[in-house]
């Protein structure tokens, strides 16, 4: 599963524009072999108070899509981030943090740090930027 084959443009800009269905394309794929709560290792979950989070129905721990993902602890729109991730991995646009700050209406130092999160991502696992599987990228700690 290639990142740049899961993810035609055209969908790819859909997420870009609206951030309910980008995270919920994260949730889709974080939880693509089902839920299992990082607390007590249940299965069974409900939905959470937040879009596209679940809640565990034994312990009541709530996990967000973004949770111990790439886009954990972000501080900017997820459809930004998401935009930043799909440059980079896929469309092999190694922007400057400028660039980016510029299109996005971001502070630059905050797209130099995501883009740095990115490619210490890349880094870490030993992948090239082509080969870059999106569970790799999406679901990497950071």
């Amino acid at each position: 599963m290639i990142f740049k084959e899961d993810i035609p443009l055209e969908l790819a800009k859909e997420f870009f524009e609206d951030s309910e269905k980008t995270l919920k394309f994260i949730a889709d794929v974080k939880w693509k072999e089902g839920f299992v709560c990082r607390k007590c290792g249940h299965t069974n979950y409900c939905e959470g108070k937040t879009p596209s989070s679940r809640r565990c129905t034994r312990c009541k721990k709530e996990e967000s899509a973004t949770a111990n993902t790439l886009f954990h602890n972000i501080k900017f729109p997820i459809n930004k981030a998401f935009y930043i991730a799909y440059n980079v991995c896929v469309l092999g646009n190694d922007f400057s943090s400028y660039n980016y700050s510029d299109q996005l209406g971001l502070n630059q130092m905050t797209c130099w740090k995501f883009r740095k999160r990115i490619t210490d991502c890349i880094v870490k696992h030993g992948a090239d930027k082509k080969k870059v599987a999106i569970k790799t990228i999406l679901l990497s700690e950071y």
